[in-house]
């Protein structure tokens, strides 16, 4: 999802204890995960209820109302009632380059108070909203404060927090935003039974709760020690990391913030210094697994969930219902994440989750093909619990693998001297293409019908191609060993570390040594991990998966050759 980013990891631990304002760290990323995660369930649910409709979108209203009327993928194609889910986002993606002021010249704390103020104002804007101008632009407002929030609570819990915890607080964000989802898909299930047609409004107007601990949280904590030495309040900096680490002896960390600190205003162009050619990889993965993230179709699912199950002909109540099913499984499957990420790694994750939302996907596609037609619904009971269980596969395999792993690898890749820049171009990248994802999806339902999930299939495809290509693997590898123990050891991206290619017949043997070291990586991956970790059944999809993969990178190999002789 497009949920927050974890900052990097160091490799060396200094002597702290888990204090107070600590805990109130957690209560800080639990409000700010909350309020993104609430923001993105709720929205599915409120536009799937009659009252709402009949209040703001009365055209589709009536197609509700007169069966047969329209399309069964058409009865939600409205530009207003997506825009009244995408314009959150493209409200953050603007707001974080402000964001990205405030947080580095005002610190982390007033970054997360102007979040929390746009939360609250939104909030009202949206929960008393008397026509649709007035609900777009609580939206926007609630945008503004996603693209604040998403900023600053990451970056400050990586501060404050202990370096033994750190990577388990920035993973609790994802984890925080998964539960916002959940509780906003329970709030819509009982607001949806409240008779009298203001149900939509308590929905929305409970997002206040969230956004009232985030401001009060963000006036009773501290700056970060990073923040205040970063603005040259050094002595104020050092007496807060001794209180949020608990000891006296704090001069080594201080020592290497201030260090960092130094370095990083050195870096007079930041951006400037992320376009250079030895920055490039981590560039190009940093952009294109957000790119990713959003191409699953993760987002399309969570914003319009109820919408998608009454167009499978569930009842309203049956279609909240089992977006709350899928929202659990979206809960339990991330805690499952933060257990494993650092046990069977990265690459690992998001292979066996490249398959499996590979087949989920394919088999929706094929029942919705078969039974789901423009005016009629042959949907059986046991094919909607087949759908419903596929559907929740599907959340399942993203909530281990590019829910969390989206944001933690270009966090670990990124240059520690362009690490901000790197952040805030991945954090936009995310954020532009939720908006697109989120303001197409319905119209895009309408015109290709089932074969919207092809197209998420496909998008699969590709970007599980590209992990197995051209992301490393990043588990238990410090920050500062990143370039020398993973960047320039890689089949691929070495080349950007060497000083010149020679030529074609260079070229040419490189691409046919990295076309056998491929096969080796992938016979590897297959006999020493799949073979450990899978099912028999499963084994045997990666098998004619990955046979698929290498029957691809032939082709290109043969093409390359013939290209270059």
């Amino acid at each position: 999802m497009a949920g927050g980013f974890g900052g990097p990891t160091d490799g060396e631990e200094f002597e702290a204890k888990i204090t107070p304002i600590v805990v109130i760290s957690c209560i800080l990323a639990a409000s700010g995960g909350l309020m993104f995660g609430y923001d993105i369930g709720i929205s599915g649910g409120v536009t799937s209820m009659p009252e709402f409709l009949r209040e703001f979108f009365p055209v589709v209203y009536k197609r509700q109302q007169i069966p047969g009327l329209e399309s069964n993928y058409c009865k939600y194609d409205n530009q207003g009632l997506q825009l009244f889910t995408s314009s959150l986002y493209i409200a953050a993606l603007i707001a974080t380059f402000f964001a990205s002021y405030t947080t580095r010249v005002l610190g982390r704390k007033m970054s997360m108070f102007i979040a929390g103020i746009f939360f609250i104002i939104g909030t009202i804007l949206n929960a008393a909203a008397q026509n649709l101008i007035m609900l777009i632009v609580g939206r926007l407002l609630l945008g503004c404060g996603v693209g604040f929030a998403n900023q600053a609570v990451p970056l400050f819990l990586s501060e404050v927090a202990p370096t033994r915890i750190r990577g388990a607080l920035n993973l609790l964000f994802q984890l925080m935003c998964t539960i916002g989802i959940l509780v906003a898909n329970l709030i819509n299930y009982g607001t949806s039974r409240i008779k009298g047609g203001y149900g939509w409004r308590i929905s929305l107007g409970l997002a206040g709760i969230p956004s009232l601990l985030l401001t009060f949280g963000a006036l009773i904590v501290t700056d970060t020690p990073n923040s205040l030495i970063q603005r040259g309040k050094l002595e104020e900096g050092k007496a807060v990391l001794k209180r949020i680490r608990g000891v006296d002896n704090v001069d080594p960390e201080f020592l290497e913030i201030v260090e960092a600190s130094r370095v990083a205003k050195e870096v007079k162009h930041p951006f400037r210094n992320l376009l250079k050619r030895r920055n490039r990889p981590q560039l190009v993965i940093a952009i294109w697994m957000q790119i990713f993230q959003q191409f699953t179709g993760i987002n399309a699912i969570m914003f319009y969930a109820p919408v998608l199950f009454q167009t499978l002909g569930f009842k309203s109540d049956a279609s909240l219902y089992s977006a709350v099913i899928t929202g659990a499984v979206n809960v339990l499957v991330t805690v499952v994440s933060i257990y494993f990420v650092d046990r069977a790694g990265r690459r690992v994750l998001l292979l066996e989750a490249g398959v499996q939302m590979f087949l989920s996907q394919l088999v929706v596609a094929i029942i919705m093909g078969l039974k789901v037609k423009d005016h009629s619904n042959n949907l059986g009971h046991v094919l909607a619990i087949i759908v419903v269980v596929m559907v929740c596969s599907f959340v399942s395999s993203f909530a281990w693998s590019w829910g969390p792993l989206g944001w933690l690898i270009p966090s670990e890749m990124l240059p520690l001297e362009a690490h901000s820049a790197g952040q805030s171009v991945a954090v936009c990248t995310n954020m532009l293409f939720t908006f697109i994802i989120a303001q197409a999806f319905l119209s895009m339902f309408c015109n290709i019908k089932f074969g919207i999930f092809l197209f998420f299939t496909f998008w699969v495809f590709v970007m599980t191609t590209f992990v197995v290509v051209l992301v490393p693997e990043t588990k238990g590898v410090p920050i500062e060993e990143m370039t020398e123990r993973v960047r320039k050891q890689h089949w691929f991206w070495e080349r950007y570390f060497e000083d010149k290619l020679k030529g074609k017949l260079h070229a040419l043997n490189y691409l046919t040594s990295s076309y056998l070291d491929l096969k080796l990586r992938i016979s590897s991956l297959i006999f020493e991990r799949a073979l450990k970790k899978c099912s028999p059944a499963l084994l045997s999809w990666i098998l004619f998966y990955l046979s698929c993969i290498l029957f691809f990178f032939n082709l290109v190999y043969q093409f390359n050759c013939q290209s270059c002789l």
